[in-house]
C-alpha cells in the first residue's frame, strides 16, 4: 500500500503498517524522534495503524502539535503519581492549555493538597517518568467503560453523556487508567522538562451548584532551560502584574461597592490616560481626523436599527425610562453603549456628502460598557467600563486601500514608541455573513495590499473575520514575549447599510460608502495595563505621571525646592516636593519605589550654584547638572 506524506511524495508499506513504520522508514532520526502521527488530519497514537492512500504527518517535539502532546500526557503523569500518593483520588479532565496542563480531582476525605506538596508530587512524577512505562491504548464498549470507572463517578457521567456510536478509549500509565481520546507519548520516558505552578478551586463543569474540586496546574517542556525561561517570565509576570503595581504606584483602584470591572482612576492614572490621549489626539488632528463626542446612552432603536439588540443584547445593560407623568407614564427602552460606532454613523448621516467629502474620519475617545461575565474581569486588561480610542471612516471603494495603509503606519508609529514588536492576522468570510462576494473579495484583497504596502508580514485566519466584515488585527509582544491583542481594522458592510448612509458620487448617482473601524490602543484600559506590565510600571520619562522628585537636604533648602519645582512646571514637567522630615536614603527610596524617572537633590552648594544633583532611576546617580540643562531634558520630554 501507499501513503501520502506531507510534502506530496508517497511511500510504499506492507499492508498493517502503523504510523510507527511510516516513521522508520523516511529514517532513523525520525524514527527515534516520533511522539505520534497526524493521520488524514486526525493526531493517532505511533501505534495507530494506517491504510492505502491515507495522508500522514510525524509529530515530534519540534512539531505545532508536539507541545500540547507533551502537556496531556505529563497530566497524565501528575494523575498517576496522584493515584499513587493519595489513593482513592476521584478524577475529573486533565487537559492540555495554552501554558501547560490541569486535572481536576476530589481528594480523599482530610486529604488537601498545597504548594507544600508540590515537591512531594514531582518527585514521584520524576520516578515514574524513569521507570518509562508505555501509555496504552484500549477501546472499550460503553458497559466495560461504565464497569472500569464504577468508583469514579466524573467518568461515570462523561461517559452516559457520549453519543450512542461513540468510539470509547481508555490510556493506562502504570496504576493509572484513565477514559480519554490521546494520542499521548509513546512512553512516560518521553517526557521532558516539567513543574506544578499552582493549585485552585473548580466546579465541576463550572457549575457552582456541585461540589468544589481541586485544580492542579503544572507546565511542561520539552528542553530544561525552556522551561527555566518559562518559569522566569512567569515570575517577571508576577512581579509585573498590573493589578499589584497600579496599586502600589497609586495609578487606579477597584471598588466592590461601585461594582465589578469598573476601575476608578486615581490621580496619578488619570494624569497617565490623559497624556495617552493628547499624545495621540494631537497626532490624529495632523493625520485629518475629526474629533466628535457621542452619547453613553441612546433609545433602544438606535440598537435595533444597529442589530446590536438583536445580537449583542447580552453583552448589553438595557434599562426603561418614564418620558410622561406619574399620572400618565410613557416608557421608552435605553441602552448603554457597547460601541461607539453607531454615534458616529448618525453624524455623518445628519448632512448630505458627495464623493468630494470622502473620506471622512471621525473619532473619539469613548467609554463604552459590555457585560462581561464576573469570572473573566481581570482588573484594566477585562473590564465592563473602559475607554477605546475609537475612530470610524467613510470612504469610497477605491479609497479603503489607502485608509488602510494609512492606519497601518500610524499602528507602526504608536508601537515603535513603546518598544512594542508586533504581528498581524487578516481574518477571511466566516460562513454567515452579509454582502456580495465582490465585495468579500475587494475587502479582503484590499487588506492584504495595504499590508504588502506597508512590508507588513501576515498570517491569514480563516473564517474568523466579523459576519460584516474581513479585518486585520495587530498582535503585540511584550518585554517578556507575551502576545497581546491590540489594534484592529475592520471593514463594515453592515452598519452604514442598515443606516442607510449615501454619499452622491460624480456620476451624480447615490452610492453606499464603506466604513472602516479601527482603534489602535484598543481599550486604553487594557493597553494602559499591558503598557505597565511592559516597563513592570516604570513608564517612560514623558508618560510618567510623576517626572521629578525633588529632594530638599535640609528644612532651609525647602524654599529653594518650592522654587525648582516651580520651573519644572513651567517647562511643562509633572513634579512632586519629597520634603518630609525623614532621612535623605528613605526619601530617595520612597522616590525609587513609585518608579519616578529622576530625582533632584538640594543642599547648600546647589542652591547657592544654580546646580542639582540628578539621580535616575535605574542609572543611579548621574552627578550635578546645570539647572538649565535639567529643565532642558523635561521640556523635550513634554508634550
Amino acid at each position: 500500500m501507499n501513503i501520502v506524506l506531507p510534502d506530496g511524495s508517497t511511500k510504499e508499506l506492507q499492508d498493517g503498517a502503523t504510523v510507527a513504520d511510516v516513521a522508520a522508514s523516511i529514517g532513523a532520526g525520525l524514527a527515534k524522534a516520533a511522539l505520534a502521527g497526524i493521520v488524514n488530519d486526525e493526531p493517532v497514537d505511533l501505534t495507530a495503524p494506517v491504510a492505502d492512500g491515507d495522508s500522514v504527518a510525524i509529530v515530534t517535539a519540534k512539531s505545532d502539535e508536539g507541545l500540547e502532546l507533551l502537556r496531556h500526557s505529563t497530566a497524565h503523569i501528575m494523575a498517576a503519581a496522584l493515584t499513587d500518593l493519595y489513593g482513592d483520588v476521584k478524577f475529573g479532565v486533565g487537559p492540555a492549555i495554552e501554558n501547560g496542563f490541569y486535572y481536576d480531582v476530589e481528594l480523599p476525605e482530610g486529604v488537601t493538597v498545597s504548594p507544600d506538596d508540590f515537591e512531594r508530587i514531582e518527585a514521584r512524577m520524576a520516578e515514574i517518568v524513569a521507570a518509562d512505562e508505555p501509555f496504552v491504548r484500549r477501546q472499550v464498549t460503553r458497559d466495560e467503560a461504565l464497569q472500569q470507572f464504577a468508583d469514579q463517578p466524573f467518568k461515570v457521567e462523561l461517559i452516559e453523556e457520549l453519543p450512542e456510536d461513540s468510539v470509547i478509549t481508555t490510556y493506562s500509565l502504570g496504576n493509572f487508567t484513565d477514559l480519554c481520546r490521546g494520542p499521548h507519548l509513546p512512553s512516560a520516558g518521553k517526557a521532558g522538562a516539567f513543574k506544578l505552578t499552582k493549585v485552585a478551586g473548580a466546579y465541576w463543569k463550572g457549575d457552582s451548584e456541585r461540589d468544589m474540586l481541586t485544580r492542579l496546574y503544572g507546565t511542561a517542556f520539552f528542553k530544561k532551560k525552556e522551561l527555566e525561561e518559562y518559569l522566569h517570565n512567569l515570575e517577571e509576570a508576577e512581579k509585573r502584574d498590573h493589578r499589584k503595581l497600579g496599586r502600589e504606584l497609586g495609578i487606579y483602584m477597584m471598588e466592590p461597592m461601585a461594582g465589578v470591572g469598573l476601575p476608578l482612576y486615581l490621580p496619578k492614572g488619570t494624569r497617565v490616560i490623559r497624556t495617552l490621549q493628547e499624545w495621540l489626539r494631537r497626532d490624529l488632528y495632523e493625520r485629518g481626523y475629526e474629533e466628535v463626542i457621542t452619547p453613553h446612552i441612546y433609545n433602544a432603536d438606535v440598537w435595533k436599527t444597529s442589530g446590536h439588540y438583536g445580537f449583542y443584547h447580552e453583552n448589553m445593560y438595557f434599562f426603561q425610562i418614564n418620558e410622561g407623568t406619574d399620572e400618565e407614564p410613557r416608557y421608552s427602552e435605553y441602552g448603554v453603549k457597547p460601541m461607539n460606532c453607531p454615534g458616529h454613523v448618525i453624524i455623518y448621516k445628519n448632512e448630505l456628502h458627495s464623493y468630494r467629502d470622502l473620506p471622512l474620519r471621525y473619532f473619539e475617545f469613548g467609554t463604552v460598557y459590555r457585560h462581561e461575565m464576573s469570572g473573566v474581569v481581570h482588573g484594566l486588561l477585562r473590564a465592563r467600563g473602559f475607554t477605546q480610542d475609537d475612530a470610524h471612516i467613510f470612504c469610497t471603494k477605491d479609497q479603503v486601500v489607502d485608509e488602510v495603509v494609512a492606519i497601518l503606519e500610524l499602528v507602526d508609529h504608536i508601537m515603535d514608541t513603546f518598544g512594542f514588536t508586533y504581528e498581524a492576522e487578516i481574518s477571511t468570510r466566516p460562513d454567515k455573513s452579509i454582502g456580495t462576494d465582490d465585495m468579500w473579495e475587494h475587502a479582503t484583497e484590499s487588506l492584504k495590499e495595504a499590508c504588502a504596502r506597508r512590508g507588513l508580514a501576515y498570517e491569514i485566519n480563516e473564517g474568523d473575520g466579523a459576519f460584516y466584515g474581513p479585518k486585520i488585527d495587530i498582535k503585540v509582544k511584550d518585554a517578556i514575549g507575551r502576545t497581546w491583542q491590540c489594534s484592529t481594522v475592520q471593514i463594515d458592510f453592515n452598519m452604514p447599510m442598515r443606516f442607510g448612509l449615501t454619499y452622491r458620487t460624480e456620476d451624480n448617482t447615490e452610492e453606499t460608502p464603506w466604513m472602516l473601524h479601527r482603534a489602535i490602543f484598543g481599550s486604553i484600559e487594557r493597553f494602559l495595563g499591558i503598557l505597565i506590565e511592559h516597563y513592570a510600571g516604570a513608564l517612560p520619562l514623558w508618560l510618567a505621571p510623576v517626572q521629578v522628585a525633588v529632594i530638599p537636604i535640609a528644612d532651609r533648602h525647602k524654599e529653594a525646592a518650592a522654587e525648582f519645582a516651580g520651573e519644572i512646571k513651567a517647562v511643562g514637567g509633572r513634579v512632586d516636593i519629597m520634603d518630609a522630615n525623614e532621612p535623605m536614603k528613605v526619601k530617595i527610596a520612597k522616590a525609587q519605589a513609585q518608579k519616578i524617572p529622576y530625582m533632584v537633590v538640594l543642599g547648600d552648594k546647589e542652591v547657592e550654584e544654580r546646580l542639582v544633583s540628578v539621580r535616575e532611576r535605574s542609572e543611579g546617580d548621574l552627578g550635578q547638572w546645570d539647572r538649565e540643562k535639567f529643565l532642558d531634558v523635561i521640556r523635550d520630554a513634554s508634550l
